[in-house]
């Protein structure tokens, strides 16, 4: 084994479209000997990894599937846990640099940053490159500011996180529901309790990828999984 111990670096790849992956990203990437990707289950397509085959040149890379289940039995989850990133320090110990690619910024609700910390427990050197998140870049598409002067910004993490939401309406001007893919009724009832116009609201679906969509928020549409709804509360949405 090489006494020299490797380096996590936790590599950003922006929301779907190859272009939004910055350069240092892309550096890091082809630098590194390991690209490591994590999924919910064995053989599961990777996004991120899609995201670099497209933008990046990791011919002759070793590539390491990481599966951390999302089993509801709480042992199984923290088992498989372990077992990801025992094999992910075993390649670290041999004294090879890994990336670990992640969707969106590393540091914006990613498995990347409970991976980081379990792996600078067991003394292991980590960094991140940052990268675009989705909400930036559906702002961008949507033409809209996510915050203005002296208003404030409320990220969460899901309109399932009920309690967080509704204290986001009541005290922000913005608000940014992620994974909001099956929950747009229960943000339109958020929003009509309050008096919010709907047209304060937009949704942006799969950004960068093929099925993007960026339009109202339509109670009856099917979104897909990497769904966003921006909220202004003083400004109207327009397409």
């Amino acid at each position: 084994m090489n006494d020299a111990k490797g380096k996590l670096i936790g590599v950003s790849v922006g929301p779907g479209d190859p272009e939004l992956m910055t350069l240092k990203a892309k550096r890091a990437i082809e630098s590194s000997s390991v690209i490591a990707y994590p999924v919910k289950k064995e053989g599961e397509t990777s996004f991120a990894l899609e995201i670099v085959r497209s933008a990046a040149d990791i011919s002759g890379k070793e590539i390491l599937e990481l599966v951390f289940p999302m089993d509801p039995d709480y042992v199984v989850r923290e088992a498989g846990r372990r077992h990801a990133i025992d094999k992910l320090c075993s390649v670290l110990a041999d004294g090879q640099d890994v990336c670990m690619i992640t969707l969106g910024d590393a540091g914006v609700f990613s498995t990347y940053m409970r991976i980081d910390l379990s792996v600078s427990e067991r003394g292991y050197e980590t960094c991140q490159i940052p990268g675009v998140t989705s909400f930036c870049a559906g702002a961008a598409k949507a033409k809209v500011p996510l915050i203005s002067g002296e208003e404030g910004l409320a990220i969460i993490d899901s309109a399932k996180n009920d309690g967080a939401l509704r204290k986001a309406f009541d005290d922000f001007d913005n608000i940014v529901v992620m994974k909001a893919y099956d929950s747009i009724p229960e943000i339109l009832y958020m929003m009509r309790e309050r008096e919010i116009p709907f047209d304060r609201g937009v949704v942006i679906s799969n950004i960068g990828m093929d099925d993007e969509y960026v339009g109202g928020m339509d109670p009856g549409r099917e979104y897909g999984y990497f769904t966003t709804v921006i909220i202004n509360k003083k400004r109207r949405w327009t397409a």
